[in-house]
């Protein structure tokens, strides 16, 4: 079982998805099955922020001095017996809102895949060898599609 617990620091965000948490939670559903992590359950965090409040992030832990779309802060930490928390994933509102002209549809399928992102950063997917970039993009469409599918049960959310 996966649990996510869904911060909102941008009000924006709800003008666009108006439950965020029902959201997201909804969308690890839809996940393969081998993301339902059956032995352990797994718990992470969400921050839906924006461009400033990513960029100071972004700049104290990255050092880089810009805004970005997503972060990932991996933890794996064990808070108990059978409890494994796996980060942090923080999303700027702007980024995703880019165009400003974007529909409703397909400003949720931009977050989704960069919530997806975010997840397999957590789960220690990374993009900085070519090989590595391969094999991340290949799972990000892989679980994409499987969301993809059944996007109309999620997409009034």
């Amino acid at each position: 079982m996966i649990k996510i617990d869904v911060v909102v620091d941008e009000l924006q965000w709800k003008n666009k998805i108006k439950r965020p948490k029902a959201f997201f939670q909804a969308i690890l559903k839809l996940f393969p099955k081998k993301y339902n992590f059956k032995t352990k359950n797994k718990a992470f965090s969400l921050l839906l922020s924006n461009n400033k409040k990513i960029k100071i992030l972004n700049k104290k832990f990255r050092k880089k001095n810009k805004s970005t779309d997503v972060l990932s802060f991996p933890l794996n930490k064990e808070i108990s017996k059978n409890n494994l928390y796996l980060g942090d994933i923080i999303i700027s509102y702007q980024y995703m809102n880019n165009p400003r002209s974007i529909n409703n549809l397909n400003f949720k399928k931009k977050v989704i895949k960069i919530f997806i992102h975010g997840f397999l950063h957590l789960l220690g997917y990374d993009h900085i060898k070519e090989k590595d970039f391969i094999n991340m993009f290949k799972e990000e469409e892989r679980i994409f599609n499987f969301v993809e599918r059944k996007i109309d049960k999620i997409i009034k959310i």
